[in-house]
């Protein structure tokens, strides 16, 4: 579904789980927020090219966190992009997605999807890309989580922050999120923004009146 111009929420099927990574394209790149589950490479490849950008087009990954629903694909990309592509994350969750400590919440796993982070980000942080992405550190959900301000579409792309269902926001989802006082503080920072969109990588988007709705979310907290 494209929300904005150039700005394309995907949906990727995780056995009846919908998921939405986001992908920014312009004429010289395409970015990529978040990769989805392992084992969705392909799934990935379709939905972009269904959008008209091709994977050869991608030149960086940014991750909101390192939960395996967000790095699951990382990888594959890193293998088939190699040297032509960079991965960005918060410098506290850089570690997790190296493999260098298990994941938080994932340690069960054997052999967990990692990679190298090129850039560690941090709160406030801008992106020269399509139109300026502005870095909001996010934790709570995982420490070194982040969400993601569109500054030319007034779209806030808010990873696992937040959920959504049927294109309302539902607030934050306590059974994944670890530090829950940490993610109410979190919340409040986006009072701060003028959000015309908001995309939840659970539940998708939402944009009817979402500042309204993240007021009443944050004083509810």
């Amino acid at each position: 579904m494209e929300i904005s111009k150039e700005v394309e929420m995907l949906q990727l099927d995780f056995h009846g789980n919908m998921i939405h990574p986001i992908l920014l394209w312009g004429q010289e790149m395409a970015v990529l927020i978040d990769t989805g589950f392992p084992g969705q490479m392909e799934d990935l490849r379709v939905a972009m090219e269904k959008v008209g950008v091709s994977f050869d087009k991608l030149k960086a990954v940014i991750l909101t966190h390192q939960d395996v629903d967000h790095i699951g694909c990382l990888p594959e990309i890193l293998q088939e992009c190699g040297n032509n592509i960079k991965v960005y994350a918060h410098e506290l969750d850089k570690p997790y997605i190296q493999g260098e400590l298990p994941l938080l919440k994932d340690s069960h796993l054997e052999n967990p999807p990692k990679g190298k982070v090129d850039v560690t980000l941090i709160d406030g942080q801008e992106l020269p890309f399509c139109g300026r992405i502005q870095i909001i550190h996010t934790p709570g959900h995982t420490p070194g989580h982040i969400s993601l301000y569109l500054e030319q579409s007034k779209i806030l792309i808010a990873g696992d922050s937040m959920y959504s269902e049927n294109g309302i926001l539902a607030g934050i989802h306590a059974p994944t999120t670890p530090d829950m006082s940490e993610a109410r503080i979190s919340l409040r920072k986006y009072l701060e923004l003028d959000i015309a969109s908001v995309v939840c990588y659970h539940g998708g988007l939402s944009n009817v009146h979402v500042n309204d709705q993240i007021l009443r979310l944050s004083q509810g907290l």
